[in-house]
C-alpha cells in the first residue's frame, strides 16, 4: 500500500472532493483524520472508510481559526505520534457571475483571503510537527495559477466570470513554491493537484454541457474524475512522489498543457 502507516489530516474531510481524498488514503493504509466544520457529513465519510475496514476519525475544526487548527494538529500528532501529510480542501467561498469591473470588493478579495488564512495556517500546524520528524507533505488543491485566464466554461463562446476564484489559485501556487523553497531542508514537499473542475461536484443542469466542453478540449478525450483526484492525491503524497515538490501534478487529461 502507498501510504501504509502515514498519518493524514484533511480538512474539509467531509466534502466530495475531501472525501475522495480520504477514502483514497484510508484505502492505501493511512490513518486519516477528517477535520471540518460540520460533522455530520465529516462522520458519513469515516463511517465509509472504517466499513471498508479503515481507520478513521473526525473532529470539528474551523480551518480559519489559529487555535482550533494548531490545538486538533497537535492532539493529532501526540495521538498518532506524528503527521505526515496535511491537505487542505476547504472551500473558499467565491462568489462567481459578476465582471471584475463590477464585483463588489468584498465578494472579489474573499476567496483570496480564505484560501491565504486558511492554507496558511494549516500548512503552519503541519510544518511544526513534519520539521520535528524531518518529513512530510503539505498538498494544495486547485488551479495552478498559470497565466492564461480562465475564458469560459462550455461550447458557445460564453463568457464566464469568476470572480477572485483565478487570483486565489494564483496566490496558493505561489505560497506552494515558498514553502517548498523554505521547508525542503527539513524533508518537507508541498505540491498541488492542479485541476480544472471535477465535474461531479458541479450543479446538474450544467454537468453535461460542461463535460462535453472539456472532453473536445482534452488531450486524452476525457474528464477528470474524482476517483482520479483522488488516486493521484494517495501518489503525490506517497514516498514513490518523494523526488517531487514546489510543483503541480496536473491532472486534466490533457486539457491544461504545462
Amino acid at each position: 500500500m502507498l501510504l501504509e502507516g502515514k498519518r493524514a489530516i484533511i480538512y474539509g474531510g467531509g466534502g466530495a472532493i475531501g472525501g475522495a481524498v480520504a477514502r483514497a488514503f484510508a484505502r492505501e493504509g493511512a490513518t486519516v483524520y477528517l477535520a471540518g466544520r460540520t460533522l455530520a457529513s465529516l462522520d458519513a465519510v469515516a463511517g465509509e472508510i472504517r466499513a471498508a475496514g479503515g481507520v478513521a476519525e473526525t473532529a470539528q475544526v474551523d480551518a480559519l481559526d489559529a487555535a482550533a487548527i494548531n490545538q486538533h494538529a497537535d492532539a493529532v500528532a501526540a495521538t498518532a505520534g506524528g503527521l505526515d501529510i496535511s491537505f487542505n480542501l476547504i472551500s473558499h467561498d467565491d462568489k462567481q457571475g459578476t465582471p471584475l469591473a463590477e464585483i463588489p470588493v468584498d465578494d472579489f478579495t474573499r476567496p483570496v483571503m480564505i484560501a491565504m488564512r486558511s492554507q496558511l495556517l494549516t500548512a503552519q500546524a503541519a510544518a511544526r510537527h513534519m520539521i520535528t520528524q524531518g518529513s512530510g507533505v503539505i498538498l494544495m488543491f486547485g488551479g495552478a495559477g498559470n497565466r492564461d485566464p480562465i475564458r469560459d466554461y462550455y461550447s458557445g463562446g460564453r463568457q464566464v466570470y469568476i470572480g477572485g476564484t483565478q487570483v486565489a489559485f494564483g496566490a496558493m501556487d505561489v505560497l506552494r513554491r515558498q514553502l517548498a523553497n523554505e521547508l525542503g531542508p527539513q524533508g518537507i514537499r508541498v505540491v498541488t493537484l492542479q485541476s480544472g473542475g471535477v465535474l461531479e461536484t458541479v450543479p446538474e443542469f450544467i454537468r453535461e454541457p460542461m463535460t462535453q466542453a472539456f472532453v473536445a478540449t482534452s488531450m486524452l478525450k476525457r474528464v477528470e474524475t474524482l476517483a482520479d483526484v483522488g488516486n493521484v492525491a494517495a501518489f503525490a503524497a506517497s514516498d514513490l512522489a518523494r523526488s517531487m515538490t514546489a510543483t503541480a501534478f496536473n491532472i486534466t487529461y490533457g486539457r491544461e498543457a504545462d
